[in-house]
């Protein structure tokens, strides 16, 4: 074999690993999904968005919700029967609004019970989402977020707080311009979530949940934790179903020569104690 065939053997094989690999990711996400399925006795999608690799240079990207992604969500939604329980895994750092309240309303205005697993994070428009749903099952470390809008790379709360520091004359008319965008993406964000929750909460807590979740008074990235989403209202129940978080396994993040987080990948028992031992007698 000359080295020519040897080059053509190194590059086919540099192409073809990187899909091989993908498909078999694919083939082995829809296996456990399927198993997951049959357990709960129920449609199952996922909304997951990781740091992967794509392509054969092993360039990556990092996903956002987005119009593609309500599609493939309301089209999951039509092909299940009204009957038919739905449990949504999300795991993202949110994304376009549009497509977050498409997915909540479709979810809302399903009949059956309608459950969103948040294994790790949720934020903004996943948070959005999730207050779609009947139950919010939550890993005792995930977080939600809050769902206040941003207009460009600000909160509007924040651009409108500005403006009220400032004099008319010392604004100029980009600004009161975005002043104007945020006002409406508030109040429009607002009702949104109201939708959401008003038949569970009922009007007056309704109205006062949205207004606290969309009044800019955490910063965008605020970590709401189990806890604190119970007391502020979320259909939150601590999260046992441990073949949900398992699932996350098969969504790695892009890979490296030398992993930030290892360990052993088996379950510790608990170690028996002085007290334990003598309780067993």
């Amino acid at each position: 074999m000359n080295s020519s065939s040897l080059w053509f053997y190194f590059l086919l094989l540099f192409f073809i690993f990187p899909q091989i690999r993908q498909q078999v990711l694919r083939l082995r996400r829809v296996a456990s999904l399927r198993k997951c399925e049959k357990h709960r006795g129920t449609r199952i999608i996922t909304l997951i968005h990781r740091q992967e690799t794509a392509g054969f240079l092993g360039m990556f990207s990092r996903n956002y919700i987005n119009i593609e992604d309500s599609e493939e969500v309301l089209r999951a939604i039509r092909l299940t029967s009204e009957d038919t329980p739905i449990d949504l895994i999300i795991h993202t750092p949110g994304g376009l609004l549009l497509a977050a309240e498409q997915i909540a309303r479709a979810l809302k205005r399903h009949q059956a019970k309608v459950t969103v697993v948040v294994p790790h994070y949720a934020m903004s428009g996943g948070t959005l989402i999730a207050l779609a749903a009947d139950e919010i099952l939550m890993d005792r470390h995930a977080v939600l977020g809050p769902v206040d809008p941003q207009i460009g790379q600000y909160p509007a709360a924040s651009i409108l707080r500005a403006i009220e520091q400032k004099s008319k004359d010392e604004v100029d008319d980009e600004t009161l311009i975005f002043a104007d965008m945020g006002t409406k993406a508030i109040r429009q964000t607002r009702e949104v979530v109201f939708e959401l929750v008003k038949d569970r909460m009922g009007e007056e807590k309704g109205r006062a949940f949205a207004e606290v979740m969309t009044d800019g008074r955490w910063t965008h990235d605020y970590p709401i934790s189990l806890d604190e989403a119970i007391a502020l209202g979320f259909p939150v129940v601590d999260n046992d179903q441990d073949e949900f978080c398992n699932l996350m396994s098969l969504y790695p993040q892009s890979g490296t020569a030398r992993p930030s987080v290892q360990y052993i990948p088996l379950p510790y028992p608990r170690r028996p104690t002085v007290k334990n031992l003598y309780e067993k007698f």
